[in-house]
């Protein structure tokens, strides 16, 4: 699929398999830390595979939670934290305090991004009738680019052009915010089978 070749029907179809994936994914994120969480719009992402290094922000180093998709729509999902906003979840769920991520931090964000990727992938799953399942999470410490681009790539996504579908999860209380973004990044032929089981191919 050629994806700047998509029609806005499509794309809306695509959108609302994010919302549905993403809705389920704050719920679970939600009742894990025991705040209220809240999403954007999912945004469906067509951009220049170099621009995933230029982009502004890029650079920043953040820590990367992916987990790879299983099933019948393979691809990648990277739910990416700043790095405070991990340690605060961390010592939120552990009590642990620390300046380096420990193995009980790093068990404890790979939970995370199980629950979250499970939750997501669980809806989609429902919502289209496909079999898809989760692999072990991973969890990277990197710039934003270089973490983006490697996901891109393992889902064999190294076109011109790539896709993702992107949410941002928040906490409305601004002086304890809990963000993360979210990117579900789907193989060459997922797309296409998820088009096609909602009838938009």
């Amino acid at each position: 699929m050629i994806y700047l070749e998509m029609t806005p029907m499509q794309m809306d179809a695509l959108r609302e398999v994010g919302n549905i994936g993403a809705g389920n994914a704050a719920t679970a994120l939600s009742q894990l830390l025991n705040k209220k969480i809240d999403m954007t719009v999912p945004a469906v992402n067509i951009v220049p595979f170099d621009d995933v290094f230029s982009d502004e922000g890029t650079e920043r180093v953040v820590i990367g939670i992916i987990v790879r998709v299983l099933g019948d729509t393979p691809g990648n999902i990277l739910f990416v934290l700043e790095r405070e906003t991990a340690f605060q979840i961390i010592e939120l769920l552990t009590g642990e305090q620390a300046e380096q991520i420990t193995d009980m931090g790093n068990s404890v964000l790979c939970e995370i991004g199980n629950i979250i990727a499970t939750s997501y992938m669980n809806a989609i799953a429902k919502f289209t009738g496909l079999a898809i399942t989760p692999s072990v999470p991973a969890v990277s410490y990197d710039m934003l680019g270089a973490i983006l681009s490697t996901s891109f790539i393992e889902a064999g996504q190294f076109d011109d052009q790539v896709l993702d579908l992107e949410t941002r999860f928040l906490q409305n209380n601004k002086s304890e915010e809990i963000s993360g973004h979210f990117y579900y990044i789907p193989m060459p032929g997922s797309l296409e089978k998820i088009l096609s089981t909602l009838g938009v191919n």
